[in-house]
């Protein structure tokens, strides 16, 4: 249970009469070596990868939910413009390049007292010495099972990760076969 985030490549690889048959994807199904009786390859118009994965990233997620899925936030599935990616990664590139992380007391669960307060649990961790830059362009969001909301070695974790997977994707050429990109979540 918790935000879990996907990021999904659709290729499309229908075959046309009039397209070269150079130009034609051959689709072989098979499980266990044999041919799966259920998908017939002459009618599978696309193909969809897992670019990108996070769990509890929340910070990742609520800029998707800004700047992709109008602020509406409902777990459906949502079209991502390349061009957003490649701003999502700047800005990660950003707050990554714009502090240092430093020995600190980063927040593990919390309990709570008689009387419903919180009290959380400290243990010995990394934080980021200045979080000003993180918080503006990449702001933390609480939600339901959403993860923390500080700014410390597991958020920064998220945006490490968020740069090599989109440095990764957005490094192929695709040429004029350009895939779709999907954005969903699920908590």
């Amino acid at each position: 249970m918790g935000l879990d985030m996907y990021l999904y490549k659709k290729h499309y690889v229908k075959h046309w009469d009039h397209n070269p048959k150079e130009e034609h994807i051959k689709l072989t199904v098979k499980r266990d070596g044999t041919k799966y009786p259920f998908i017939n390859p002459k009618r599978v118009t696309y193909i969809q990868e897992e670019v990108a994965y996070w769990r509890k990233d929340n910070h990742i997620h609520d800029w998707f939910v800004n700047n992709v899925q109008n602020g509406v936030d409902e777990c459906q599935e949502a079209y991502v413009d390349p061009t957003k990616l490649k701003e999502l990664l700047q800005i990660c590139i950003i707050v990554r390049d714009s502090t240092k992380i430093v020995k600190g007391k980063v927040n593990n669960g919390y309990t709570v007292d008689e009387n419903l307060n919180k009290i959380y649990n400290t243990v010995d961790g990394m934080i980021l010495e200045d979080h000003s830059v993180a918080e503006e362009l990449l702001p933390t969001t609480s939600g339901f099972f959403f993860g923390g909301t500080d700014y410390d070695e597991y958020y920064m974790r998220g945006v490490t990760e968020t740069i090599k997977m989109l440095e990764e994707e957005l490094a192929i050429e695709y040429g004029r076969d350009q895939p779709e990109y999907y954005y969903r979540s699920s908590w």
